[in-house]
């Protein structure tokens, strides 16, 4: 498997095909539902938003709280297509990829391919074995969602691979 840092993962996608495994290293932000609709909210006041959407990378995510000596708790991914109404606009925005699991719609697998983006699956039910690959975690943003709230986590070496490609390839596709 490739180790691919999350700056250079835009640069990278066009040589990555559906179904390739990465090692995904650097920082990824947390975001489900609740803070996708608070987000957008935001985007529509013209409100500074948590951190950058161009060249991010989103976990569609919402961790436990962590156990002694972990940066996180348990944190597998959520069903990605109910963030399907907002992922076009966040990759027309600059969005590099998103992390979660399942399938994804037309237009997100359109502005997908428009953007040069990526869509990367984790493996569901994994969450335990995937917080031994987070060294670090803050909370950046919507504290009162708890486990949903906008989170900064540094990944190290998260074994990822390829759902939808740059070209709208998908593992998916029958």
């Amino acid at each position: 498997m490739t180790e691919i840092y999350t700056d250079e993962l835009k640069a990278a996608a066009p040589s990555l095909t559906a179904g390739d495994q990465i090692l995904l290293s650097g920082t990824v932000y947390t975001s489900r539902d609740a803070a996708h609709k608070r987000i957008f909210s935001l985007l529509e006041r013209g409100l500074p938003l948590p951190y950058s959407i161009k060249g991010a990378v989103v976990y569609y995510a919402g961790p436990t709280p962590a156990k002694p000596g972990m940066a996180i708790g348990a944190c597998g991914p959520t069903t990605s297509s109910r963030m399907d109404r907002y992922a076009p606009t966040m990759l027309d925005m600059g969005l590099a990829a998103m992390i979660g699991k399942g399938p994804r719609s037309a237009p997100v697998i359109d502005a997908i391919q428009r953007n040069g983006a990526l869509y990367l699956c984790a493996i569901g039910g994994a969450g335990a074995l995937a917080c031994k690959h987070i060294i670090n975690c803050r909370v950046l943003a919507f504290a009162d969602l708890g486990c949903e709230s906008v989170k900064e986590l540094t990944f190290h070496k998260f074994p990822l691979f390829v759902g939808i490609d740059a070209s709208a390839r998908s593992i998916f596709k029958v």
